[in-house]
């Protein structure tokens, strides 16, 4: 078992992981510099454990101690800090809704390489929403999608918020973060995959349309809410696709619009 460490004030050094949780900016300068990323809620600490990462410590409500018993087990170097849920909310700045929080070493992005075996890829391009990201990975993860990318200037997928959005599946699809875009579409195409960007174009094709394509290999693109993909990125795409509305309406958020993209082009 972890050693158990009650704590009783929130200016304790030892929860540093955790101070101001709310603060994005503060959040990514932390995450950054000690790669690190915070679990939150009991079923997303249990996926990042059973996903292979490595906690750097937990902070939990006694009421978690034994229903997390076997994650601590796991890991008996991780210390857990015991607190109250009214010093976690004081600590982290927020409401800790299920007073369980845990603090992960972050993992080596994989290679671009190797992502691309499967026959499904997403591209998630300058999405700046951690909820929009988290939402995103969870309908790759629901739809059987192989792998994800993001482009430079998208969000952190495994920002908190992000995560919990998530559910946590954000660990269990492989993912990695570009260099540069959007010349790995090269890269892709040389792997056979056939590019597909959602977008309202005037030569877009419906996705009934492409999905009665059945291509072999598909990367679909997704851009960032508001504005979506950039000229530059639609002329290197091979293909522009757009989900027919009704009632007057142009367009779906930029989840739902994947969800429903992911669905219809399931194999």
């Amino acid at each position: 078992m972890s050693p158990l460490v009650s704590v009783e004030e929130a200016g304790d050094a030892r929860l540093g992981d955790y101070v101001q949780l709310r603060e994005v900016n503060l959040r990514r300068m932390l995450e950054e510099e000690h790669g690190l990323f915070i679990a939150e809620g009991d079923k997303v600490i249990r996926r990042a454990a059973d996903a292979g990462y490595e906690p750097r410590s937990f902070l939990l409500a006694p009421r978690w101690l034994d229903s997390l018993a076997d994650v601590l087990e796991k890991w008996p170097e991780a210390p857990v800090y015991v607190v109250t849920e009214e010093l976690a909310e004081q600590v982290t700045g927020f409401h800790v809704h299920r007073g369980a929080l845990a603090s992960y070493r972050r993992q080596p992005a994989p290679e671009l390489d190797t992502l691309l075996t499967g026959r499904r890829i997403a591209i998630f391009d300058d999405i700046v929403d951690h909820t929009n990201v988290g939402a995103g990975f969870r309908a790759a993860a629901a739809m059987g999608v192989d792998a994800v990318l993001i482009t430079p200037t998208c969000a952190d997928p495994l920002y908190r918020r992000s995560i919990k959005v998530s559910m946590g599946t954000v660990f269990q699809i492989p993912w990695t973060r570009l260099t540069s875009w959007p010349d790995p579409l090269d890269l892709l195409k040389d792997h056979g995959f056939v590019s597909a960007a959602l977008a309202l174009t005037d030569d877009s094709i419906t996705l009934d349309e492409l999905t009665a394509r059945q291509d072999e290999k598909l990367a679909l693109i997704f851009g960032t809410e508001g504005h979506g993909l950039k000229p530059h990125v639609l002329e290197r795409a091979d293909l522009t696709v757009k989900i027919p509305m009704a009632g007057g309406v142009d367009s779906l958020n930029v989840a739902s619009s994947a969800a429903v993209a992911f669905y219809a082009t399931r194999p």
